[in-house]
């Protein structure tokens, strides 16, 4: 066993503990790779931890070995990104001890920043007692600087708090200006720059002075800590003489720079990851911190664990295929530990319908053969990728659980743009009707409560004309002329709309031009040849201005309008939107009766993103088409399509057994005619040589 140099315990806060013997064969219970990096000699290293090589373990038996070396416990410190693999890594330390190692520093990055900073507090102007914002609280506070500025951002097209809150995130996470942030990736918001920056002095301020954290600033200011005050980052450089982090792939520059800096005396830091894993480009992860570890800590050791112990041969042998045409990266090779299996299959179907019929019915018959749903799991790039599954799981009363953040019929932009479907297929939908009017800029509760009862008075009363003088519905929201009945007989306005428009006087005046755009749009909602089609009601949604409150209200405004486009093509496929309405209705009650306690058997949906870190026994990796996976946004960028690339590697590597990589041919049209839409196949699956793989034709 490598022996350490003689270490200098330069800041010791007890007595120096006696050496640890825990008595542990590292050689017998570790592979050969693993082995190389639990007993590196001091100093930086770089530890590429393919899939399924046992990266958690090679981190836990490093720190059992630190602790072997006489290195006390206090002077290590782990880095983890979720508290559930900061527990799992203590749990496992803690095993390999036989006790607690309390003195350890470990957790996440956040838990860490917020114990440095709650002792010393004081140095950068708060009170030890000081409070950590959650996302809801921030936006609060962000809303209240907005009111002492007297912005109104219903008046206006300025972004509201939560995306405010997005824009002061990323600015500190990826240390950029407020300028430079809006410019890349918000320019449609360029003309309220200068007003987005004062706002965000504004927060900063207003944060310091109610003695509150937010959670970027655990990270921010424990650096800035650092940055600024010599003493304070002295004493922690000394204390932790070696520095272990975990997924280093997906760390962003604030928390690269902390990590420097921590370790610029010892330059004892081993991080832990894949860069084939990095797949968070899109939130702010910092892919060069890992590819260019070996240039900020020249001399480095470069060590790689390829022995991959989840997946057969067959499996690992697409994984490498599918990863090799990235050029930024670690070369690396995937070798089995398992027996040869079969073949992963290529199957190209129809169209999504199919593609859902195919999954369905392999998944009973896998089930027949004895293999439980709860191993078995559906992949997709995206949430609308798995729309028809989710319709033909449910005919089949096939169990199925979604474990992709916020359920798709959930979220709020779904809502807002079906509650106008259900509004004009039933104008008595409370619901609907006061979702919609409060999306209006003015108008509250109680306004809406107002309006909403005029309007249902207006509909019962049998006087509403369902014809109109020519001139009499204006789009500025004003009363109109009274012009002759000849030409009122030419114009016919639905009933919907008069009703709207006679509802007129109980609207705030702030709010008069919006609500007359939404009595046109109601307008056009309802005339025959597009009531007759859901898909063309949701897309005269978005025509009609819905998009610009996307960009407004929410952070992540591309992903919210990619997701309604494809449900309108989606909703191609029913003959009526009442049908629509009641296919979506059933998934969202299936969703909605979901149990997080229940375990019973069900086959997982996730998007890849959710599932990084599990594996499954059989894995179907579904929409494997250009422009959907690899996205169309990210093909304009080589770095946007080696992210995708990496993301394809990440779904392959989720597979133990079996997998299967589906396509289909055609989807459901989408814009005047709903003409089909032919597809090509994912430009990634070209890359799989077609001996590794099994072609299976349904069409």
């Amino acid at each position: 066993m490598f022996q350490f140099p003689a270490m200098s315990h330069e800041y010791v806060l007890k007595p120096f503990a006696p050496e640890i013997r825990l008595n542990i064969d590292y050689a017998r219970e570790l592979n050969e790779q693993q082995f190389a990096a639990v007993t590196a000699l001091p100093g930086p290293a770089l530890v590429i931890a393919g899939a399924g090589s046992g990266k958690t373990r090679t981190l836990t038996y490093r720190v059992a070995y630190l602790l072997e070396q006489g290195i006390p416990a206090e002077r290590i410190l782990l880095l983890t990104f979720t508290n559930k693999a900061a527990g799992e890594m203590m749990r496992r330390v803690s095993d390999l001890l036989g006790h607690e190692l309390r003195a350890l520093w470990g957790g996440t990055f956040h838990s860490i920043g917020a114990r440095v900073l709650r002792l010393h507090a004081a140095t950068l102007g708060y009170q030890r007692d000081f409070t950590i914002l959650d996302r809801d609280d921030a936006k609060d506070l962000i809303k209240a600087c907005l009111l002492d500025a007297k912005i109104d951002t219903k008046d206006k097209q300025f972004p509201k708090a939560e995306v405010l809150n997005e824009i002061f995130s990323l600015a500190a996470n990826t240390h950029q200006t407020i300028a430079e942030l809006v410019a890349g990736k918000f320019s449609y918001f360029a003309a309220f720059v200068e007003q987005i920056a004062d706002q965000h002095k504004r927060y900063l301020a207003r944060k310091c002075a109610t003695n509150g954290m937010d959670f970027d600033d655990l990270l921010a200011l424990w650096l800035k800590l650092l940055q600024d005050h010599a003493d304070v980052r002295e004493q922690f450089q000394r204390r932790f003489q070696f520095i272990l982090v975990d997924e280093y792939q997906d760390t962003n520059k604030l928390q690269g720079d902390l990590i420097d800096l921590l370790a610029a005396r010892h330059k004892n830091v081993m991080v832990v990851g894949d860069d084939a894993q990095s797949i968070y480009g899109w939130r702010g992860a910092n892919f060069a911190n890992i590819l260019d570890f070996p240039k900020r800590y020249p001399g480095a050791k470069v060590f790689k664990i390829e022995t991959n112990y989840r997946s057969t041969p067959e499996i690992l042998n697409v994984a490498n295929a599918a990863i090799a045409a990235n050029v930024r990266q670690f070369a690396k090779e995937l070798a089995p530990a398992r027996k040869s299996g079969v073949k992963p299959a290529l199957v190209q179907c129809q169209d999504a319908g199919q593609q859902a019929t195919f999954i369905a019915q392999r998944a009973l018959e896998l089930r027949e053969e004895g293999t439980s749903l709860n191993e078995i799991c559906v992949l997709y790039r995206s949430h609308f990728h798995a729309l028809e599954l989710q319709l033909e799981l449910t005919r089949r009363q096939i169990p199925f659980s979604i474990t992709s953040g916020l359920r798709f019929f959930e979220q709020a932009h779904i809502k807002d743009a079906t509650a106008f479907l259900k509004f004009v297929a039933n104008p008595k939908d409370e619901v609907s009707f006061k979702r919609l009017v409060l999306l209006l800029p003015g108008i509250g509760a109680k306004g809406a409560e107002k309006i909403y009862q005029g309007f249902t008075a207006r509909m019962a009363d049998g006087g509403i004309p369902l014809i109109r003088p020519s001139a009499t519905f204006s789009p500025t929201g004003g009363e109109g002329r009274d012009e002759g009945a000849t030409d009122a007989k030419k114009n016919p306005l639905p009933s919907l709309a008069t009703a709207l428009q006679s509802c007129t006087k109980a609207v705030p005046k702030k709010a008069a031009v919006p609500w007359a755009q939404f009595v046109a749009t109601i307008s056009q909602l309802e005339a025959d040849d597009t009531r007759r089609s859901a898909a063309k009601m949701l897309r005269l949604v978005m025509d009609a201005g819905y998009d610009d409150y996307l960009k407004e209200t929410f952070d992540n405004y591309e992903r919210r309008l990619e997701e309604i486009q494809q449900l309108a093509e989606f909703a191609f496929q029913f003959g009526t939107v009442e049908e629509f309405l009641t296919q979506l209705a059933l998934l969202t009650n299936v969703e909605a009766e979901a149990d997080p306690a229940d375990d019973s058997e069900k086959i997982k949906l996730s998007t890849i993103h959710q599932a990084k870190g599990l594996e499954f026994e059989i894995v179907f990796i579904i929409m494997l088409c250009d422009g959907l996976f690899p996205s169309s946004r990210s093909t304009e960028s080589s770095d946007g399509e080696e992210e995708e690339r990496r993301l394809f590697y990440v779904s392959i590597t989720r597979a133990k057994n079996e997998l299967y990589l589906c396509y289909p041919l055609i989807r459901g049209g989408f814009g005047q005619t709903g003409a089909d839409i032919f597809q090509s196949p994912s430009r990634f699956l070209s890359e799989i040589p077609k001996d590794l793989i099994n072609e299976w034709n349904l069409r």
